[in-house]
C-alpha cells in the first residue's frame, strides 16, 4: 500500500468532519468566538480558578495569543482577573456569571447539532458511528479504555454472532459455514437462557460491546465448556480476554463444574498463549476442513 494513501485518508475526514460541525466557521456554533477561545472558556467552566499559565501550558496555546483571547474576554465581560490571596504575584482568571451564561448556551447548541446530526441514522446508524469513534480513541490513546463485564442486554446475542462472522471473515477468510455455527451456539443459549450451569458475559467499554464469553455444560458430567471468547481488535492488550477467561473459571468453579474444556485452531496463536496463561493444556488434535479452510482442531482443557 502507498505510505501516502492512509494520510490522504484521515486528512479527507478531517476536512469532511470539521466542515460538518462548523469548525470552519468564522464564528463557533453562530457565536463571535472561534474554536480556540470557546475551548479557553470550556476550562474556565469547567477547572473553576486558573491562571494564563495553567491554561497555556494545557491547551497547548502560545501564551501571547492566549493573553489577546483573555484581553478580549475581560473587555466582553466574560472573564475577571484577580489576585491570588495567597500569592500576590498571582493572577485568578474565572469566568463571571455573563461568561458563564454564554459558554452555557454554546455548550447547549453543541449539544443540539450533534443531536441533529444522530438523529437521521437511526439506531443501528447511531451505534456504527458511537462504535466507530470508540475504535478510533482507543486506538489512538496511550491510556488503557476502562471496560467492565455484564449480562448481555437485548441485541448482544444477535452482535455476537455478527462480530465473530466478521472478524473471521476479515482475519482468517473463514466462510459463512462459522457464522452459522456461532448462531446455533446463541441460539441454543436464547432457547435454554442462564441458569446456575449457563451464563454469557459481555465485555462493554463506553456502552459498546468489545468482548464476549460463555460457560454451558460440556456433554460430559460435571464438565464445562467455554465458549464464543472475542476480543475486538482494537481492544486488544488491555486485559480484557483474561477478565472474560477469569470470570468464566469463576463461575464454573462456583457451578460446581470438575473441570473445563474449550474448542479451538492451532492458527489462533493469540488465544492459546491466554489459554496457557490460564493453565489450559492441549488435550488433543486433528486435521479438519470446515469453514472453506483446511484447519488443526484442538481440545484444551483444565481442572478446577
Amino acid at each position: 500500500m502507498d505510505s501516502r494513501r492512509p494520510v490522504a485518508r484521515v486528512r479527507e475526514f478531517n476536512r469532511f468532519f470539521t466542515h460538518q460541525i462548523g469548525l470552519l466557521d468564522e464564528g463557533l456554533l453562530d457565536s463571535p468566538y472561534s474554536l480556540t477561545e470557546v475551548r479557553v472558556l470550556f476550562e474556565l467552566r469547567h477547572t473553576g480558578d486558573s491562571d494564563a499559565t495553567h491554561l497555556a501550558t494545557g491547551l497547548g496555546l502560545d501564551p501571547g495569543y492566549l493573553s489577546r483571547i483573555l484581553r478580549r474576554f475581560v473587555a466582553d465581560g466574560l472573564v475577571e482577573r484577580d489576585r491570588d490571596d495567597r500569592d500576590a504575584r498571582r493572577r485568578v482568571l474565572r469566568l463571571t456569571t455573563r461568561g458563564r451564561t454564554v459558554f452555557d448556551e454554546l455548550d447547549q447548541r453543541s449539544s443540539d447539532q450533534i443531536a441533529e446530526l444522530l438523529t437521521g441514522l437511526g439506531p443501528q446508524g447511531q451505534d456504527e458511528v458511537l462504535s466507530a469513534m470508540s475504535t478510533i480513541q482507543a486506538r489512538l490513546s496511550k491510556t488503557v479504555p476502562p471496560f467492565r463485564l455484564r449480562e448481555p442486554r437485548t441485541g448482544d446475542l444477535g452482535r455476537i454472532v455478527t462480530r465473530h462472522a466478521e472478524l473471521y471473515a476479515a482475519e482468517y477468510g473463514w466462510n459463512g459455514q462459522y457464522e452459522a455455527l456461532v448462531a446455533t451456539i446463541m441460539a441454543d443459549f436464547a432457547t435454554s437462557g442462564p441458569s446456575g450451569k449457563a451464563r454469557l458475559w459481555v465485555a462493554d467499554s463506553g456502552g459498546d460491546m468489545v468482548g464476549s464469553i460463555m460457560c454451558v455444560p460440556d456433554d460430559e458430567p460435571d464438565v464445562a465448556k467455554l465458549r464464543v471468547l472475542l476480543v475486538e481488535p482494537h481492544m486488544r492488550g488491555h486485559g480484557i480476554g483474561g477478565a472474560l477467561i477469569e470470570r468464566c473459571l469463576s463461575f464454573a468453579t462456583a457451578a460446581g463444574y470438575r473441570r473445563i474444556r474449550l474448542w479451538t485452531v492451532s492458527r489462533l496463536t493469540q488465544a492459546a498463549r491466554l489459554y496457557r496463561r490460564y493453565d489450559f493444556e492441549m488435550e488433543s488434535e486433528s486435521l479438519t476442513s470446515m469453514f472453506g479452510d483446511d484447519l488443526v482442531a484442538q481440545t484444551w482443557g483444565r481442572d478446577l
